[in-house]
């Protein structure tokens, strides 16, 4: 699944052109094409098809693992969920196979909604607010500090990384930046997160700023078919690299599941806190 440097690194692309996109900022919709109608959560879809038209993109911006199309008068949000992506381009012709929804703009411009193994969705919304209310903090806000970090930390009793997969704990994280931000910050990912010292959070913290950022640097991870681009997967330091050297101390990684997902970690550098 696209996670906050994926999503990120499109928003941008949207926004200011780039990774072999068109900006579609400023552009006016004049035509709105669904192929597979449960693309669209809501409204329903001829209502969907109306009422975008003649809506303006004003600006493009991310929240968690949202796409936000801000538009003169909605606001359009798109999930990419396990396998999505957007493109842009030039033309009437689907610009990808998979193409469950496109906007068609002034300037002969094309915004493809990819959705091959369908589990995207996109809301048209007067108010984002019953999207977005029940979301965590954004781990690369410069308010949310270490100590805030700590409290929410200590406020529950769960393994660290499907608390930090969690998006009503905080926003935007997945299976692969969990797992490279614990083994960065030298924590086991079934580590009970109440057990965790100040010391402990403000460098998981830390890790996870970097490791995201780094992320949005290399413009995410190109891990399957679809998302492409991205650069990061070249950077592992752990995730899918089982029995590879750690790079660190050389000790093979493990792979275990934690929380029904595949987890990577180096056993000598992330002890495990109840062995």
């Amino acid at each position: 699944m696209p996670e906050l440097p994926e999503v990120e690194t499109i928003v941008r692309s949207l926004r200011d052109g780039g990774r072999g996109s068109l900006s579609i900022m400023g552009k006016k919709i004049l035509k709105a094409k669904v192929s597979w109608d449960r693309t669209i959560e809501t409204p329903s879809v001829p209502v969907f098809k109306k009422r975008v038209i003649n809506q303006t993109v004003l600006d493009v911006s991310r929240r968690a693992k949202y796409i936000h199309i801000h538009l003169s008068q909605d606001s359009l949000l798109i999930h990419l969920r396990m396998s999505g992506d957007i493109l842009v381009g030039e033309g009437i012709k689907p610009l990808g196979k998979y193409s469950r929804m496109a906007l068609f703009f002034e300037n002969n411009t094309q915004l493809s909604f990819e959705n091959p193994r369908k589990f995207g969705r996109v809301w048209l919304l007067s108010d984002t607010d019953k999207i977005f209310k029940d979301l965590g903090p954004e781990p690369l806000d410069p308010e949310f500090s270490p100590n805030l970090f700590f409290e929410m930390l200590r406020s529950k009793k769960r393994q660290i990384k499907p608390l930090l997969m969690d998006q009503k704990f905080i926003a935007g994280i997945g299976n692969i930046y969990a797992d490279e931000a614990l083994n960065l910050a030298k924590i086991h990912p079934a580590t009970s997160s109440d057990s965790i010292t100040l010391k402990e959070a403000r460098k998981l913290l830390k890790a996870l700023n970097e490791v995201l950022q780094e992320g949005i640097r290399r413009n995410g991870a190109s891990i399957d078919w679809v998302y492409k681009g991205g650069g990061f997967q070249n950077y592992f330091r752990v995730y899918q690299r089982t029995d590879e050297p750690c790079l660190a101390c050389y000790t093979p990684i493990s792979r275990i599941v934690i929380g029904q997902r595949g987890t990577h970690f180096c056993p000598k550098c992330q002890p495990d806190p109840n062995s």
